[in-house]
C-alpha cells in the first residue's frame, strides 16, 4: 500500500471517530503499526498529534511490513520450473496450458485428478493450486485387487501415504496441502466440494476394468452443482469396428466415451483438438503403447514411432447435469 493511501486511510478514520472517543479509546495493533510506519516517513512532528502509543513491538511492525497473502504462479511459470525438466518433452503433445484451459481450470479451485499414476499432470496440478486451491487424488479400491505378492499388496494399499509425501519431494509443496483418497474411503465432507475433475488417458482401463460405473458415479457425487470434468483419451477412428476397440486397446470411439458419461449423469459442454495427432492411424496390433512415451517395441522402428509422436487424443469437457 502507498503511505499516501495509509494517510489517507488514517485521516479518514479520524474524522470518522468522535473526539471523546479518540481520548479515552486505547488504539488498535494496527492503528499502533501504521502509526508508526507513518513516523518513520512523514517525521514524528506530522504525526505526533495522532499518535497515542509510542511503543510498538518490533515483531507487531515486521508481520505489518512483511505479510503477504499467498499468490498463485502462473502456469507459465508452473511449466517453465527446473523441476519439470525431465517432463517437458511431451509438453508438445499433451498442451497442458492449453488443455486446463479448455476444461476451465483456475488455480482457487478445488481440482480432483482421477488416477494419477506417474505424476505427469499432478507436477502441474499440485503446485498451481496449492497457494489458492485444493488439489485432490483420487484412485481406485486397493482391496479389489489381486497381487501376486504380499509387498506388492502393502504397496497399493499404501498409496495415500506415500503419494502425498510424494508429490511434496516432486513439486516443493507441502504435503498437507494434497488431499489424496481411494474411492472407497472418500471422505463424508467431500461430496459437492469439487469444481474440477480431470480423467487423463484413463477411460480405457476404467472400461476394461469394469469400473465406469463406480468410478463416475463417485465423481458425480464429488462434484459441486455447478462442476464439470475434463477428459483427454486415446481415440479410435470414428469408423472403428467395435471389435476394433473391444477389448480396447487403449483407443477408444469419441461417441462412446460422450454415451458413457450422458448414461452417467453429466452432459456435453464441448470438444477440442487440441490433443489431435493426425498422423495416428490408432490401430496398431501393439495398442497405443507401441508409440511414445512406452515404444512397446523397443528399437524397433523407433524412428518411425517417434516421428508420429504420441496418440491421437479426443479432449471432451462435461457439466454435471441437473
Amino acid at each position: 500500500m502507498k503511505f499516501t493511501t495509509i494517510t489517507a486511510a488514517l485521516c479518514a478514520a479520524a474524522i470518522a471517530v468522535p473526539a471523546v472517543a479518540q481520548e479515552t479509546r486505547q488504539p488498535s495493533t494496527g492503528e499502533r503499526i501504521l502509526g508508526s510506519i507513518l513516523n518513520r516517513v512523514l517525521g514524528p512532528e506530522q504525526t505526533a498529534e495522532e499518535e497515542t502509543s509510542t511503543t510498538v513491538p518490533a515483531e507487531d511492525i515486521v508481520a505489518a511490513e512483511t505479510a503477504v497473502e499467498p499468490v498463485a504462479p502462473t502456469i507459465d511459470v508452473i511449466l517453465a520450473d527446473a523441476r519439470r525438466d525431465g517432463d517437458r518433452a511431451r509438453d508438445q503433445y499433451r498442451n497442458p496450458a492449453e488443455t486446463l484451459e479448455f476444461f476451465r481450470v483456475g488455480p482457487q479451485m478445488t481440482v480432483l485428478e482421477y488416477g494419477p499414476g506417474g505424476g505427469w499432470y499432478t507436477r502441474v496440478l499440485a503446485p498451481y493450486l496449492a497457494a489458492e486451491g485444493t488439489y485432490v487424488a483420487l484412485n481406485n479400491d486397493s482391496d479389489a485387487r489381486t497381487y501376486n505378492s504380499a509387498e506388492a499388496e502393502q504397496r497399493a494399499k499404501s498409496w495415500t501415504s506415500r503419494f502425498k509425501a510424494s508429490v511434496a519431494d516432486m513439486t516443493g509443496t507441502s504435503a498437507d496441502s494434497v488431499t489424496a483418497f481411494e474411492i472407497d474411503e472418500i471422505p463424508e465432507d467431500a461430496a459437492g466440494t469439487v469444481d474440477r475433475a480431470l480423467i487423463f488417458r484413463s477411460m480405457h482401463g476404467l472400461w476394461n476394468n469394469d469400473e465406469v460405473d463406480s468410478t463416475l458415479g463417485a465423481i458425480r457425487t464429488l462434484l459441486a452443482d455447478d462442476g464439470m470434468v475434463g477428459v483427454v483419451q486415446h481415440r479410435a477412428p470414428a469408423s472403428a469396428s467395435w471389435s476394433d476397440v473391444n477389448p480396447a486397446k487403449g483407443y477408444m470411439r469419441q461417441a462412446d466415451v460422450i454415451a458413457m458419461f450422458q448414461l452417467h449423469g453429466f452432459e456435453l459442454v464441448g470438444t477440442s483438438e487440441v490433443n489431435a495427432n493426425p498422423r495416428d492411424p490408432a490401430n496398431w496390433e501393439g495398442g497405443v503403447w507401441t508409440l511414445p512415451p512406452v515404444l512397446r517395441y523397443g528399437d524397433e522402428n523407433r524412428a518411425k514411432y517417434e516421428a508420429i509422436g504420441e496418440s491421437d487424443r479426443m479432449t471432451l469437457l462435461f457439466r454435471k447435469a441437473s
